[in-house]
Parts: structure tokens; C-alpha cells; sequence
């Protein structure tokens, strides 16, 4: 399954600060739908791109939603900071 969407870099602070790109509901509801099939300890792997730049992460449950890991790596190469939008386009493994 591929979606792509646009949305906010967030923090969420832990021992040390981490960003992240919330999925809006519609496509949260679709990771939902495919959940059972990929979910590896609650966490659900994907291959996604910021811009030109390919990453690999597990989203993860949260407030009702997922959250997709913004890698230092990826806002770096892309140019992006807490608070920008960024378009995301992933791909659920499966």
C-alpha cells in the first residue's frame, strides 16, 4: 500500500528530542485497515520519501494516529525544521 500526504514536523520529547509527521485521519484509517498484516511489535515498517530523500522507519501508534520518524538525516538533506509541512509519500510493507 503507498499514500501520500502533506502534514506538520512535530517534536516529542523523551530522553532526547525526536520529529515526526503525524498521518491525518483518512490515511491513518487506511494503515489501520492493513494493520494485522504488517504490524511487527506494534509498530508498523515502511519505506518513505521526504522530497527526493529515501528512508527507511516503523511508525508507531500515538494519540490516536500514527507517527512517522523524520529521521535527522532526512530533514537535513531535505532542509526541514520543526513546524514545516512536508509532503510524505510512503509505502506500507507488507
Amino acid at each position: 500500500m503507498e499514500l501520500e500526504f502533506t502534514g506538520e514536523i512535530v517534536e516529542w520529547r523523551g530522553p532526547s528530542p525526536f520529529h515526526f509527521v503525524p498521518l491525518p485521519p483518512e490515511e491513518a484509517e487506511a494503515v489501520d485497515e492493513v494493520k494485522a498484516s504488517v504490524v511487527y511489535w506494534g509498530v508498523v515498517p515502511v519505506t518513505a520519501w521526504a522530497g527526493d530523500t529515501e528512508f527507511t522507519t516503523s511508525m508507531f501508534p500515538r494519540e490516536g494516529t500514527w507517527f512517522l520518524p523524520l529521521k535527522d538525516k532526512v530533514r537535513k538533506a531535505e532542509g526541514l525544521s520543526l513546524g514545516d509541512e512536508v509532503t510524505i509519500r510512503l509505502r506500507v510493507a507488507e
